[in-house]
Parts: C-alpha cells; structure tokens; sequence
C-alpha cells in the first residue's frame, strides 16, 4: 500500500479538487515535494470526482519560499538536469490538463511554488500577498519553464526586468501587470476561489476542455495553425455529449445536465 504524500495535502470539496503545498515552515521545495506535486496533479487530473483542481498552500504566511537551497549545495550539471527535468514534467501536466486550473495565492510566494501557477489558468492573490523571482540572487534562474510563461503574461520588456531586478512584488501592482488576475481579502481567499471552482465544475467539461486547449496550446501557434487548431476543436466538439445536451437544453429552457466520464 502506497504512502501518501508527507508534504502535498490533497481534497475535494464539491468537485474542487486542492493541492495544497504542506512543507512548513515556508514550503521550501525539496526532490521528494517536486515529486509528490507532479504525482497529486496527476492523480488529480485522473480522478474523476475532480472537474477543477486549485494549487494552494496549506501552510499559513507561505504559498512557497522556493527551493530549499540545500538541495542545490555541491549539485552539479547533471543533478540540475534531473531537477529541472522533473519541473517540466510538471509544467508538461498542467499545461496539457483537460480541467481548468486556479491557483490561490497567500502570503510569500517565489520561486517554485509561484512558478506553478503561472500555468494555472486564473490566479487569485490574497491582498496582503507579495510575490518574486529572486533567483538573480544566487547567479540562477527560474527552471519552471517560467521564463517561457512570464514573457506571455507580461511582455518580454516587464519579465526581463522582474527577473533582473529579483525584487518582491506586492499584490497590487503584480495585478497590474496581469500576473494576478484578481485580489481577496486574505481570510476569504479559499472560499471565494473554492466558489468560483464550483461555478466551473457545473459546465461542460468537453467545452472547458476545448479552451483549455486551444488557448493554452493553440495560443503558441501562429494565428493561421491556432485557427485550423480551433477549427479541429470546434469539430470535435460537435461529435460530443455535451454539445447535443447543451443545444437540447437551451432549446427546452431547462438546465443542461452534462454527461460525465
């Protein structure tokens, strides 16, 4: 029998399902956590209880304080391959995820953790959150294939110099820049995104589906490939449950009821 997670908390609240970091004090992120993030996300995103999974915290004050920097001292190229390596399997899994993906953001958020949610789909920031990439400080750099999201976020000019300058940002101007996309009063923060999860996991998960992948992965293409990427989806779609359930519904002003896998 497996042994679950020491430092991943998992649940599911009404279809919500959370993965919240749970290495205190900080959530400094060693081997063993990188391995059970990518390992809950996984399960998560096969469960099918769970129609909207939430990257959170569990530990109070922290969303992440990175890498514990122990697990970088005397680590040479091979060894940053592996860790690097195991990030981007993440970053592979939530990318290519067919359910949406929230991201509540409390307290101090950099390095690792805060890289995750930069490939969640929506980011809601508690108001007394502060977050950075500090990495310039220890001569490294983001390795959460963050460089690549940063630059679609916020523009090439804004993301060379977040991560020139290494500095805290707070909540507030991070919203302005389109790194957060709405702030919370912090002792509401789980229960207005575990709402708003609600309201998501009640629509067609095919349809969900469908905008994840063509805006996530459709969005890199050139705008001729991201309309014949659409245009597959917009087929696809047709041949579904949902969409024969979302016309007959409309058509008999009642409630959808969608068909779940």
């Amino acid at each position: 029998m497996s042994q679950p997670p020491a430092f991943v908390r998992l649940s599911t609240v009404r279809h919500v399902g959370w993965l919240e970091f749970n290495r205190p004090p900080v959530n400094a992120f060693t081997f063993e956590m990188v391995d059970e993030v990518h390992d809950g996300i996984a399960a998560s995103l096969a469960d099918p209880d769970v129609r909207v999974l939430v990257l959170a915290s569990a530990v109070e004050g922290y969303l992440s304080a990175g890498a514990d920097l122990n697990v970088f001292r005397g680590m040479k190229p091979d060894g940053m391959r592996a860790w690097a390596t195991r990030c981007h399997q993440i970053v592979r899994l939530l990318r290519g995820s067919p359910k949406p993906l929230l991201a509540a953001i409390n307290g101090t958020a950099v390095g690792g953790g805060l890289e995750m949610t930069l490939h969640c789909d929506l980011r809601f920031a508690a108001a007394n959150a502060r977050l950075g990439q500090p990495e310039i400080r220890i001569g490294f750099i983001p390795p959460i294939a963050t460089t690549q999201a940063l630059a679609h976020l916020i523009g090439r000019p804004r993301a060379i110099r977040y991560l020139y300058e290494g500095r805290m940002v707070p909540a507030e101007e991070a919203r302005s820049w389109g790194l957060v996309d709405e702030l919370v009063a912090p002792d509401g923060l789980r229960a207005h995104v575990q709402a708003y999860g609600e309201e998501l996991s009640a629509k067609s998960p095919a349809a969900l589906a469908a905008i994840r992948r063509t805006v996530t992965l459709g969005g890199g293409l050139s705008f001729e490939d991201g309309m014949a990427f659409e245009l597959e989806a917009v087929v696809d779609l047709a041949g579904t449950p949902d969409f024969a359930e979302g016309i007959d519904a409309f058509l008999a002003k009642r409630p959808p009821v969608w068909p779940r896998g």
